[in-house]
């Protein structure tokens, strides 16, 4: 056992010292990493600062995503000279009242549009209401109706559309 207590005390005390300041380097890194908003930095708690953080890669890391089977859909196009019909994809959308269809033409390795028009649709707010698909050879057709609250969300549904499937190509 330790002879003498007050030298095992100071130890702790400093091992701890050295922990908060290491815990306060690794933080303040993280922090330099991440943006946040400058007019509400000093009232934020850490563990809401983590938070963000956490949030922050979680996005970053969905991009990625997201770019990366752009990329895979562009490659794969571009490789379908191998005897396969290059598909471009494209859309087309019906307003009727307050429903709206839109039918999107991807290639069998672009499926991840699908997805991204789904959620779109739940972020503007519509509901959709049924969703289907048919394949004739290298070519997907998605069928989504949905139903809308308002003329101006069909606008931008629109807008949205057209950046997700013309700025992919």
């Amino acid at each position: 056992m330790d002879q003498n207590p007050s030298s095992s005390k100071a130890d702790r005390k400093t091992i701890e010292k050295n922990r908060r300041i290491h815990m306060k380097a690794l933080y303040s890194n993280l922090s330099s990493l991440v943006p946040h908003d400058q007019n509400h930095r000093e009232s934020i708690s850490l563990s809401d600062r983590i938070e963000g953080a956490t949030n922050y890669i979680k996005k970053l890391q969905a991009r990625l995503e997201k770019m990366k089977q752009k990329k895979n859909c562009i490659l794969m196009s571009r490789n379908s000279s191998n005897g396969g019909i290059n598909v471009v994809p494209n859309f087309d959308v019906r307003i009727m009242g307050s429903a709206l269809e839109i039918v999107l033409i991807t290639g069998q390795n672009c499926q991840f549009m699908f997805t991204e028009v789904i959620r779109m649709l739940h972020e503007e707010g519509a509901e959709v209401v049924s969703a289907s698909f048919s394949c004739v050879d290298n070519t997907v057709f998605h069928t989504i109706h949905s139903k809308i609250g308002q003329d101006f969300v069909a606008v931008r549904i629109c807008e949205r559309l057209r950046k997700l499937v013309y700025d992919a190509n």
